[in-house]
């Protein structure tokens, strides 16, 4: 049983309710809410809860391991690494459209999709179909034969993109195609270096590992050599730009002197990638690895264009996709211009056992298919900006929200400890704010150097009400660690 202040006038509210139970409430004359009563209120965690939209699905019952032993094996047995979100792990069991359960049978709203990777929703019934129908035809025959998915597949994926980037490679994870990416640029230009921004992510295997500039994943062990980094284009923490420079429905609280649609920042910007092309690479380099938006991005999710390099209006001579690409199904791929895959053949016999397998492809075509049938990118663009614009307000409203930042359904909420220091909030207090929106039923993520920014990355067919409980949920989550901090 929760007990509640409910923000109506003169009334306390005692709700049983969670992911599983109705609602019920009964009211009370106001019983004189002191301070002392508001800190008694946040010491208990007791809290309004805000309402969780209907879901039409019931999950099976869970049948499988017991959560302890779960526990067990994955400390005997699995990677020792503490990668596993929340004090409690969130052991789950299923999934439909936007939503997940967990072995309990509770009910979350997934805000960050497998870490941006569910496109078009959990266990999609058009998407099952195609896999299940491939799966009585045909798991796997590997590249040295044809299949009919994979030649249907490349066609679909290259009228998406730009002339002259129609030759694809087909891989299995994010990692794997750049891997792949930097070797074709270096086979390409006969040149070694190559330049990442700072911040970025682009993958854990040894190459990639050079390409992703975010301190917890370097090593100490030799990894990514020939690989440099420049400074990212932030107008929110960077030296240059603010309210004016930024492409999206939401600027940053940051004052410049910029005119609208004329950012004298990206001048400055560029003279120091300048400064970096003349100090830290050789005179010729490799590639220049950038994210549109520096995380995944692309497959309709930013709203405005389906790749994010459109949204910049350059022409990239390779480009590298995964996440969305298979609703989940492990699948990636590298697009790039007929030149440099010519380029690549020279100097190297490149194959990929289970690349573009014919489960990927059939796959890869459903969630293409879905994408244009439910309108999803245009779903992107109007509840996307529908819910970014809602954040801003309460970056307005709250001090340790420093930056509300995105565009379509791809938004990240850096938190600060104050909006004059712009000192990331810590991380055991992001921690806290990260644990009350999961125990109130929405599931977000975190990133940042600092693991100091959420990021709201849902599946693409959510819906405005659903993006109205993941912002009353984050409001009511701050809004108690704001009077955990008065404390």
């Amino acid at each position: 049983m929760i007990l509640a202040w409910r923000h109506v006038p003169r009334t306390l509210c005692l709700e049983t309710s969670s992911p599983r139970t109705p609602r019920t409430s009964k009211t009370y004359p106001s019983l004189g809410l002191s301070r002392a009563f508001w800190r008694s209120v946040t010491k208990l965690g007791l809290h309004t809860k805000p309402r969780m939209p209907p879901c039409d699905f019931t999950p099976e019952r869970y049948q499988s391991l017991p959560y302890d032993r779960v526990l067990e094996i994955h400390r005997r047995h699995l990677s020792p690494l503490m990668t596993a979100y929340f004090s409690k792990p969130l052991l789950l069991h299923q999934g439909h459209g936007q939503w997940l359960f967990d072995h309990e049978g509770n009910r979350y709203l997934d805000f960050f999709s497998g870490i941006v990777t569910v496109s078009v929703g959990h266990c999609h019934p058009k998407v099952n179909a195609e896999a299940q129908k491939q799966l009585g035809r045909l798991w796997h025959t590997s590249a040295v034969f044809f299949h009919p998915p994979s030649h249907e597949y490349a066609e679909k994926l290259s009228a998406l993109l730009p002339e002259p980037l129609k030759v694809i490679f087909l891989t299995n994870s994010g990692s794997e195609a750049n891997d792949l990416a930097m070797l074709m640029a270096r086979a390409h230009s006969k040149n070694a270096d190559i330049i990442s921004f700072r911040g970025a992510y682009h993958g854990c295997s040894p190459y990639t590992l050079g390409l992703s500039n975010v301190g917890q994943f370097k090593m100490t062990l030799p990894s990514g050599m020939g690989c440099q980094s420049t400074m990212c284009p932030d107008v929110f923490r960077g030296p240059w730009g603010g309210s004016c420079c930024r492409d999206s429905p939401v600027q940053t609280i940051r004052k410049c002197s910029c005119a609208p649609d004329c950012c004298q920042a990206k001048d400055q910007y560029i003279e120091q990638f300048k400064d970096t092309l003349n100090t830290s690479v050789a005179k010729s380099i490799a590639g220049f690895f950038a994210e549109p938006i520096q995380v995944q991005t692309g497959f309709g999710r930013l709203g405005s264009h389906f790749w994010g390099f459109q949204t910049h209006g350059v022409l990239p001579d390779i480009v590298t996709m995964a996440k969305g690409i298979g609703n989940g199904f492990p699948m990636a791929a590298v697009v790039t211009t007929p030149e440099i895959a010519t380029s690549l053949a020279k100097c190297v016999l490149h194959f990929n056992t289970f690349g573009g397998s014919p489960m990927a492809c059939a796959i890869g075509s459903a969630v293409l298919q879905v994408i244009k049938e439910e309108n999803l990118q245009e779903n992107s663009q109007e509840v996307g900006t529908y819910m970014l614009l809602k954040f801003a307000k309460l970056r307005d409203e709250f001090e340790i929200i420093g930056d509300v930042r995105g565009k379509g359904l791809m938004i990240g909420i850096e938190m600060v400890k104050d909006k004059m220091s712009l000192q990331p909030l810590p991380r055991e207090e992001v921690s806290q704010i990260h644990e009350d929106c999961k125990r109130m039923g929405l599931i977000i993520g975190r990133g940042g150097i600092f693991s100091q920014t959420f990021r709201i990355a849902p599946p693409m067919c959510v819906t405005k009400a659903e993006a109205d409980f993941a912002v009353d949920v984050f409001r009511c989550a701050v809004t108690q660690h704001m009077e955990r901090r008065a404390l």
